[in-house]
């Protein structure tokens, strides 16, 4: 995964030479004719990274290209990136190779590529900060292997949009256990979520939060109460034993942090 200004990096040495060149030394426009449509970054769903772990995913997409032009003579990748339009200034996520290709006709290739996603550690500007989580838009860059020049890559925008979240945890428990009815429970929990930045867990601060409970018996859990988590990401509110079931905070999630429930807690209700 690469995030950087000249992020073209990630299709190896001969992106970055290409780039190196000046513009006025470098020759006329090559780049590659090709259209990239039909692209799916991780079958479409957001992509959810934990605190240290690299996450790796797949792109696909289909590429189409004049008869005449060999695919051994470039290569082409997905990118994610942040901006109106996808360019070598653009804020980017991008694979570590780029993709591989097969032909379904002699104009026509269906393409899949990895990206690879890994929470800052070290500080190394290829690693994921917190800033990067939310929503980024899905583009494509074709780079032929005699690019002297930024002149001759092919940028494509506008080919769709992924979310890169921030991995969600949510507790609960409810006490005392067993409770008479009638009596107060008490349940207690807390929101939690991957900081790329430390790589541990901290507390999500003022987010709404549902109590819910199912009934023994039921396949459904129904809302109690909305409680708003603390500012270390704690929820604690009380409720009247009614009947044997379970209790759970489930939150709706975010831009940046996907959505999460936890497990039931059961209470015996005497």
């Amino acid at each position: 995964m690469r995030i950087r200004a000249l992020a073209v990096a990630s299709f190896g040495a001969l992106a970055l030479s290409a780039l190196a060149v000046p513009a006025a030394q470098a020759a006329p426009s090559a780049a590659p004719n090709v259209t990239f449509s039909q692209m799916k970054v991780n079958a479409g769903k957001a992509i959810v990274v934990g605190p240290s772990a690299k996450v790796t995913v797949t792109a696909t997409y289909t590429l189409t290209k004049p008869a005449g032009l060999a695919t051994s003579s470039f290569d082409n990748g997905p990118m994610l990136y942040r901006g109106t339009t996808l360019g070598a200034n653009s804020q980017i996520i991008a694979g570590d190779e780029p993709g591989t290709c097969k032909a379904v006709s002699t104009t026509v290739l269906h393409c899949t590529a990895k990206i690879q996603f890994r929470p800052a550690a070290s500080g190394d500007f290829d690693d994921l900060a917190n800033s990067q989580a939310g929503a980024w838009k899905v583009g494509a860059l074709a780079v032929p292997h005699s690019a002297t020049g930024e002149a001759d890559l092919k940028w494509q925008s506008n080919l769709g949009t992924v979310k890169v979240q921030r991995q969600a945890q949510l507790t609960a428990d409810a006490t005392p256990e067993p409770v008479k009815k009638g009596k107060t429970l008490t349940v207690t929990g807390k929101l939690t979520r991957a900081n790329w930045d430390t790589n541990k867990t901290g507390g999500y601060a003022a987010q709404p939060v549902k109590l819910q409970f199912k009934k023994k018996g039921s396949t459904t859990y129904t809302t109690v109460k909305t409680v708003r988590t603390s500012s270390t990401g704690a929820l604690k509110t009380t409720v009247t034993a009614s009947a044997d079931g379970y209790y759970r905070y489930s939150f709706a999630g975010t831009t940046t942090t996907p959505a999460v429930s936890a497990a039931g807690d059961f209470v015996d209700v005497k």
